[in-house]
This record gives C-alpha cells, sequence and structure tokens, in this order.
C-alpha cells in the first residue's frame, strides 16, 4: 500500500511516498481502508521535530492523525464494529496506531467511532482532532454555558470553525479573529463580534469575557487572560501558560493536549447530523501531492481544514 512517511525530520522535503506492507492489527485494534484524511498543525509538529525529547519516533514514520474510511478488519477483542463500517477518527502513530496518510490504517477501536450520515469521506475527514478539540474545550475545561461571552482566537482555522458553531449551538455570545475571506466566513458560522487581527488588536476591545479558547498561541494566549473577569478560564491549544500571570489576574489557564475518543466522536457525530456542525474544507489533494498539502496549510491562508483525497 501507499504511505505518506518520514525517515527523518524536516521540512516537506523529507516526505516519501513509499511502497509498505499494510498494517497488521493487534487485538483491540481494527484496520481501517482509508478513503480520506486531513492535516492539522500538530502534523507539522511532529514532522519537523518539534517533540522529538518528549516523543522520540522510530523512523520510518507513517505521517498524519485523522481518518475517514471503511472497517476492513476488526481485532478479536473488538466490540461495536464490523466489517464494512464507515468509521472515522484518528490513527496517529505518537498514539500508537500505525498513521493516516496511508491506504490502510491500524487503529485503537476506542480512537475511532461511526462516521457521521450525510457526509462525505473527505468532510468527515476534516472533523476528528478539531472536533474534539472543541468539544473537550468548551465542554470539559471552560464548561461554556448559555449566556456567557467567549472568545475564539483564530475563528477561521479548523479548530475555530467548528468551536464557533459549538459555542453558539451552547447559546454563548462569540467574539473571534480573523482576516480577509474569513472575516465571512466566521460571520456565516454565528460569530457575533469578528476582530480583523490585521488591523485591530482584540485586547484593547474585548473586556470582561468568561472564557478564552486561543488556537493562536504566542504572545497573544497571556494578552488574552487579561481580558477576562476575575474567574474566568482560558484554554489554549498552541501557547504556554503562564501560572504567575493567571494567579495575578485571578483566572484559571489551560494547555489543552487533546485525547481523541470514541465517545466525543459519538457526540460531534449527533451534532453534524444535526446541522449543528458543518465541517469546512478550504483545499482538497491527492497523497500523491502531500508535499504540497502540507505547505499549502503551512504557508497559506487556510479557511477550515486541507484535506487528502487517498480513495477515489
Amino acid at each position: 500500500m501507499k504511505a505518506a512517511q518520514i525517515n527523518t525530520y524536516g521540512n516537506t522535503s523529507v516526505i516519501q511516498i513509499n511502497e509498505v506492507d499494510t498494517p497488521v492489527i493487534s487485538d483491540t485494534q481494527v484496520l481501517v481502508e482509508v478513503h480520506a484524511s486531513s492535516l492539522n498543525p500538530f502534523d507539522t509538529i511532529i514532522r519537523e521535530g518539534y517533540m522529538k525529547d518528549t516523543i522520540p519516533l522510530q523512523f520510518p514514520v507513517t505521517l498524519g492523525g485523522d481518518i475517514a474510511g471503511v472497517v476492513a478488519k476488526v481485532g478479536d477483542n473488538v466490540t461495536g464494529f464490523a466489517i464494512g463500517d464507515n468509521v472515522y477518527g484518528q490513527a496517529n502513530v505518537v498514539a500508537g496506531n500505525s498513521g493516516a496518510l496511508a491506504e490502510f490504517a491500524a487503529t485503537a477501536a476506542g480512537q475511532i467511532a461511526k462516521a457521521p450520515d450525510g457526509l462525505d469521506f473527505g468532510q468527515t475527514a476534516a472533523l476528528p482532532l478539531v472536533g474534539a478539540s472543541a468539544l473537550q474545550a468548551l465542554n470539559q475545561h471552560i464548561k461554556l454555558e448559555s449566556g456567557q461571552k467567549i472568545f475564539i482566537h483564530g475563528g477561521a482555522g479548523g479548530i475555530g470553525t467548528v468551536a464557533i458553531q459549538i459555542a453558539k449551538n451552547i447559546g454563548a455570545y462569540v467574539a473571534t479573529t480573523a482576516t480577509r475571506e474569513g472575516i465571512e466566513l466566521v460571520k456565516q458560522l454565528g460569530a457575533d463580534e469578528v476582530i480583523d487581527y490585521k488591523e485591530a488588536d482584540f485586547a484593547e476591545s474585548l473586556k470582561e469575557y468568561d472564557a478564552v479558547f486561543d488556537t493562536v498561541g504566542g504572545d497573544d494566549f497571556p494578552k488574552a487572560l487579561t481580558i477576562l473577569k476575575p474567574g474566568g478560564t482560558a484554554v489554549t491549544m498552541a501557547g504556554q501558560v503562564n501560572e504567575a500571570l493567571a494567579t495575578k489576574l485571578n483566572v484559571t489557564a489551560i494547555a489543552q493536549y487533546t485525547q481523541v475518543s470514541k465517545a466525543q466522536l459519538d457526540e460531534l457525530r449527533l451534532l453534524v447530523e444535526n446541522a449543528i456542525v458543518i465541517p469546512q474544507v478550504d483545499k482538497i489533494f491527492s497523497l500523491d501531492a502531500i508535499k504540497e498539502a502540507f505547505e499549502a496549510r503551512e504557508t497559506g491562508s487556510i479557511r477550515g481544514k486541507v484535506v487528502i483525497e487517498i480513495k477515489e
């Protein structure tokens, strides 16, 4: 089978399309014929070696996390899945799986779920990590409630587009950042207030917010703490937590590492099937064009997700 792999850390030039053996599953895994995948910032972090000290890889490594496809084989101790089921979830190597950017992926049964009805495989593949991230932040960490005010930093990105839709369904007031075509997109998704981050500083116009969900990181996360009410909660997917500043401001700051689980994916499926969450796909590439796909996500202005079509 074909797989997008690396033998060393680096930029997109280290990615190779290799012919490899189909993964052999354990008793607790499922073999999925992958129809589509999608790219996330975490895929770039892994490829470039930013986590090599904490999560060292054994090369060659198949890249990617998000998958959507069809069950091809079921481990002896797995229940709830049958050959032919449409499923979605994650197959990241660092979570003990075989990697998503391949024609077949072996993944733990607890990291996939039945796919939502009404979507094609590309749309479905755009959902797992970003959907699980938004649900974990808004429900588990922030515990967002109707009537509260939340600032979602990076609203036109993969996580931001899902988070806006979930937050609006909860009944929250949503402020977000975007620029150019992304401004119209986040408005269509329901954002109440949009700040063009190239023209204005969100910290100068937003005050007394209950929550922050940051997908941008850098110096913006400490700054985002200053817009919170005392007792507010801020979650970041990309920044460092300044505990001293959080204590001084009497707020809670959390750096989130998303855990994709069947329970989250089941919850996400219901949101999709009830038209509460609509996946946002910006660009679609073939597996053979995986280098160009990574470059588009890393250097372009992507609104939503970059999807990789693996099986037509």
